[in-house]
């Protein structure tokens, strides 16, 4: 009986605990509040100074980011203004980005890409 008891509040617990640590779904898209933008926009933005970038119908600004990225700049700057998701899906030599830095491009986020 007292094996039954504990097995049960064991149960419980997980099941508590899996609750807790599983990520909410949005209620919708997120992507629906962010402003929109055409490729023509983002093509205003092709220097260091202003590097925009749509991945994947996603637009970032990398500006800030391009100090950081472990490459010379103009690996990136040549991605600046355009629609880059060759670039991220291929680096350029058929190789795509880890998934830690698809994780990183979350915060440079700015819109999504309309035609």
């Amino acid at each position: 009986m007292f094996a039954s008891f504990i097995a049960f509040w064991a149960a419980v617990g997980t099941l508590l605990a899996m609750q807790a640590l599983t990520p909410t779904p949005a209620a919708a898209d997120d992507t629906e509040a962010l402003p929109e933008f055409t490729l023509a926009d983002i093509a205003e933005h092709d220097t260091l100074e202003s590097c925009w970038m749509a991945i994947e119908g996603k637009v970032y600004d990398f500006t800030d980011y391009i100090p950081e990225h472990p490459t010379p700049p103009f690996v990136m700057e040549q991605w600046c203004g355009r629609e880059a998701t060759e670039g991220m899906r291929t680096k350029g030599y058929g190789r795509d980005h880890t998934p830690a830095a698809w994780a990183m491009m979350e915060p440079y986020l700015i819109g999504t890409l309309v035609d």
